[in-house]
């Protein structure tokens, strides 16, 4: 029998929860009793938590919790971890290496069969997105240790307002991937409030020996979607918003990242939306351009005039 196969054959022993012995396990196997002290440290160093007992009534268990554990994935299941794994690598994930070793591993013990089928399913599957410069990855790598272990960090931070990076001190709570970009959120002992940064526009990272308690209850993903979004308590400021036409244009825009936080109500023809005034006049009127005929204001009316005076400007600017 191959390496491989002995190896599964030692875990399937082990795995019956009974004591067995290097020398029972040779006799069963017809192998060298030094193949499998081999094949023992070779588990081991894969994570296996096998005890060794030594003396009389020695010989090799598995902890009672590993016993219950699923040690085979059908092959929906590897199919779902390997197309996660492209979603990962594509996102810059910092330890691509050892998700790819990861998935290797997982091949390891398919037959010809079932790789045939998980190759068929690879094939034709991609995800593109932009580049991450290698600086960023080990910046993520940096962030995810101090976020699991509490440690502040001292970071040079540029801001699309600043022209030069300024050094701050943050508590790293957690980390998120939003449209394209990886950001950190924690608290700025700078601003002494919580922040969102953005990972590539750290410019250095250093571990300090400080730790800080991460408060239990917080949630970086609700944190960072209320500050993207307008604050919705403030009724006075919010305006309706109307807009028809093609069923497809609607749809797209209430899955928008920012209005499908809005729709009120959305018929085949005709979604509502309820907005700060702010946006209605700032950043609504640009993403409908986008659209051209396809969708029209039906309310209210200065979202109509904003519309009519910016594509005014447009044609006055490309007349010239």
């Amino acid at each position: 029998m191959a390496k491989n196969g002995n190896m599964l054959a030692i875990l399937w022993m082990l795995n019956s929860g009974t004591k067995i012995t290097a020398k029972q396990i040779a006799e069963k196997l017809e192998i060298n009793i030094r193949t499998v002290y081999r094949y023992i440290d070779s588990l081991c160093e894969s994570g296996v938590p096998i005890i060794s007992d030594s003396g009389q009534n020695g010989g090799y268990t598995l902890l009672n919790n590993f016993i219950q554990a699923p040690l085979v994935f059908n092959l929906e299941e590897q199919k779902a971890l390997l197309h996660g794994a492209v979603f990962a690598n594509e996102a810059g994930y910092p330890f691509s290496e050892a998700l790819n070793k990861a998935t290797q591993k997982l091949k390891m013990y398919l037959n010809r069969e079932q790789e045939n089928i998980l190759n068929r399913h690879m094939t034709g599957f991609e995800v593109i997105n932009r580049d991450i410069d290698p600086s960023v990855k080990k910046t993520l790598e940096e962030l995810e240790f101090a976020v699991a272990n509490e440690y502040s960090e001292e970071i040079e931070y540029r801001s699309g307002r600043e022209e030069q990076p300024v050094i701050r001190v943050i508590d790293p709570y957690g980390m998120l991937y939003w449209n394209n970009k990886w950001y950190t959120v924690g608290f700025c002992q700078l601003r002494k409030k919580i922040r969102s940064f953005r990972v590539d526009r750290i410019t250095r990272i250093h571990r300090t020996q400080v730790r800080f308690k991460r408060p239990d209850s917080f949630s970086v993903r609700q944190f960072f979607l209320q500050n993207l979004l307008q604050d919705s308590e403030s009724k006075a400021e919010l305006v309706t918003v109307i807009i028809g036409g093609r069923s497809e244009a609607l749809e797209d825009l209430c899955i928008h990242w920012f209005l499908g936080h809005h729709v009120i109500e959305r018929s085949p023809n005709q979604a509502v939306f309820l907005l700060d005034e702010r946006a209605v006049q700032g950043y609504v009127p640009y993403l409908l351009l986008s659209y051209g005929k396809a969708v029209q204001v039906i309310e209210p009316q200065s979202l109509k005039e904003k519309l009519v005076s910016i594509a005014s400007e447009l044609m006055e600017y490309y007349q010239k």
